[in-house]
């Protein structure tokens, strides 16, 4: 089973294809109803402490979960972990690349916990779409995603390729206090990472001003 987890913060619709399947866990963290509601999409779960959110906005028949404002975890953790705990092991989350820069960090790195639990995730706004990659390879295809950049997470990443690329690499070292895996672009249909060893984000995006 794979989950389609909406949470906080703006989100750009028009670009987001993502959509849940039949049979998929559709869960709504906070606020991140009215993006679930913005794509059309109908949760069958609720979640958080709704304090970005009135909890009578949500229609009756949503089965929901309410915790305390003070908690040791976010609504976005908290919607993953129910999903992990589920047995989802492919998690797309829309939303929460936007606004505070904390939580942005935030659910970046749950993209790393997914993956050591043995999972995948990937998050999107419309405007960015972020993968985490480690000792693995990811076909990137071509978009109105219009570049692609890798950011290492772990401090030295190594064996770093991309094919298709119009700036290829060929057995790198990347190194997260120096960046410069940024803004390349699929050359052709599709292009090809590869990571032999670390974690790296894998990070999709859009030019504000060429935004559709």
């Amino acid at each position: 089973m794979n989950a389609f987890i909406c949470i906080g913060g703006e989100i750009f619709p028009e670009g987001i294809w993502e959509r849940p399947e039949e049979g998929d866990l559709v869960i709504a963290a906070d606020s991140g109803y009215r993006n679930a509601k913005a794509l059309g999409v109908t949760p069958t779960l609720a979640v958080g402490d709704f304090d970005s959110m009135p909890e009578d906005e949500l229609p009756r028949g949503i089965e929901r979960l309410t915790v305390p404002a003070e908690k040791d975890f976010t609504d976005a953790q908290l919607a993953v972990d129910i999903a992990m705990k589920k047995g989802c092991r492919r998690i797309t989350i829309v939303g929460g690349l936007g606004g505070r820069l904390d939580h942005t960090l935030s659910c970046l790195g749950i993209l790393e916990n997914v993956n050591k639990a043995g999972g995948f995730a990937l998050i999107t706004d419309g405007k960015n779409r972020v993968r985490y990659l480690r000792n693995t390879s990811e076909l990137i295809a071509r978009s109105d995603f219009r570049y692609f950049s890798l950011i290492a997470v772990d401090p030295v990443v190594k064996g770093v390729s991309i094919e298709g690329g119009k700036y290829p690499l060929k057995n790198a070292t990347l190194r997260r206090e120096h960046q410069f895996a940024v803004s390349n672009e699929v050359d052709g249909n599709c292009a090809l990472v590869t990571v032999r060893r670390g974690g790296l984000f894998l990070v999709e995006s859009k030019d504000i001003l060429t935004q559709k």
